[in-house]
């Protein structure tokens, strides 16, 4: 037993080393040994060996996880490959579609607008978007057959959407009641990256639609912060690519973030694949707007859509910096403030109230937020603020355990798989204090 602990030890520290050498990380994290964090290698190790049977099973084509703990960085790898068809491997640089968590993101530039006095999360959408100050909502028929147009009881705020309770739904995808409109006026879906409209064009269309539910009645997962990052563009002056880069990416040495690629970064892209059964991927289409492989990311396309909701690309390393930042406080790893305290607590508190999202569960802006682990019967503890993107990545930040989580893949449907939900039982399970 003595061996194994050596050998898993050592399999852990030289993993790393090597990732060191050949990434330059500009946030300068400290990579280091798992019992210096309080976390087990023998336990890690064994993570190394679950995630590898994933891919071993033909389950998944390749992974990237990294795990921070109090400010520096116990473990980071790369699983399987980059693209099955070439047998290009998985690198901890690889670049990955992160979809909805784009999300926190956007939420952060927002807090960013209101500590300077230039928005206030409590006024109309409205006051900025003049299109937006009246809205209609459709009501379904008693007889269950189409429904009826109403006007909307009030104004829809700038805190609806960062709490996605603005009754706005995304397009014609998870809407079922307002399908026929959405799908008419263009809106499909959830992803805009090869349109040909800037994003401020496209949410000024959207407000005309017929949302699903009134302002502050219920949980509607939605095109919120697409219509948030066209508010960004209008008070800063900015367009979004160009806001996000100097509040967030350039302070955090977020080198690989950016809503399109240019060709000479294509190999960088993972493939995106679809798991139709046990063992069973494939790659997935070329075709459509969501959960393809999107040739437009990669210089081949207008480029010209900056969707707030879903549209950032990034890595593992530089999403995992984000996180940091909020899970100190608002305060860059060099030091630098780049939100109050204050808006970190708006951020990643809980703003539902009796609005239901999901048992013992509560909605921030931008986050779930676990309010009762008797209740999510999940490890992890109370504060944990989380969310993942459409390609099956997923994230948290657990402030009590001091830890930041981020793991990537790319998915257009997993069909049924079970390693997110193994990665945190196994993660907690190597914490050791």
């Amino acid at each position: 037993m003595k061996l194994f602990k050596n050998i898993s030890k050592f399999v852990v520290s030289a993993s790393l080393a090597t990732m060191m050498s050949a990434t330059a990380l500009a946030d300068e994290w400290t990579h280091v040994v798992p019992e210096e964090v309080g976390m087990s290698s023998v336990r890690l190790a064994q993570l190394n060996k679950v995630m590898q049977g994933y891919i071993d099973s033909g389950d998944v084509a390749g992974m990237v996880i990294l795990i921070a703990r109090d400010g520096k960085v116990p473990y980071e790898m790369a699983f399987g490959n980059r693209d099955l068809a070439t047998n290009s491997p998985m690198q901890t640089d690889t670049i990955f579609r992160i979809a909805s968590q784009t999300k926190a993101i956007v939420s952060a530039g927002i807090m960013s607008l209101q500590e300077e006095g230039k928005l206030l999360t409590t006024e109309p959408l409205g006051k900025y978007l003049p299109e937006w100050m009246e809205t209609n909502v459709a009501v379904a028929k008693e007889n269950g057959e189409g429904y009826d147009i109403v006007p909307a009881e009030r104004a829809i705020t700038i805190r609806d959407l960062l709490t996605h309770t603005s009754g706005i739904p995304y397009g014609a995808w998870i809407n079922g009641l307002t399908d026929d409109a959405w799908n008419e006026a263009g809106f499909p879906g959830w992803y805009y990256a090869s349109s040909d409209k800037p994003i401020r064009e496209l949410v000024r269309e959207m407000a005309a639609l017929p949302m699903v539910a009134q302002p502050g009645e219920k949980w509607v997962y939605g095109l919120n912060l697409d219509i948030l990052g066209a508010l960004i563009e209008v008070v800063s002056g900015q367009t979004l690519d160009v806001f996000l880069k100097e509040r967030f990416f350039d302070p955090l040495g977020m080198v690989d973030t950016q809503f399109y690629l240019p060709q000479s970064e294509a190999d960088r892209l993972a493939t995106v694949y679809v798991r139709t059964g046990p063992g069973k991927i494939e790659r997935a289409s070329d075709e459509g707007i969501m959960w393809t492989q999107g040739d437009y990311l990669i210089g081949q396309g207008p480029n010209v859509t900056f969707s707030g909701g879903a549209g950032l690309l990034s890595t593992a390393h530089d999403y995992s910096v984000f996180l940091e930042m909020l899970r100190k406080g608002g305060i860059a790893m060099s030091g630098e403030r780049l939100l109050s305290p204050m808006s970190i607590q708006l951020l990643t508190t809980d703003h539902t109230g009796d609005i239901e999202f999901r048992p013992g569960v509560g909605f921030s802006y931008g986050f779930a937020v676990a309010l009762d682990r008797g209740i999510i019967g999940t490890p992890g503890n109370v504060g944990e603020f989380r969310w993942g993107g459409a390609y099956h990545s997923t994230y948290w930040v657990d402030p009590v355990a001091k830890l930041v989580v981020t793991s990537f893949t790319q998915f257009g449907t997993t069909a049924g798989l079970d390693d997110q939900n193994k990665l945190r039982a196994m993660i907690y399970a190597a914490i050791t204090d």
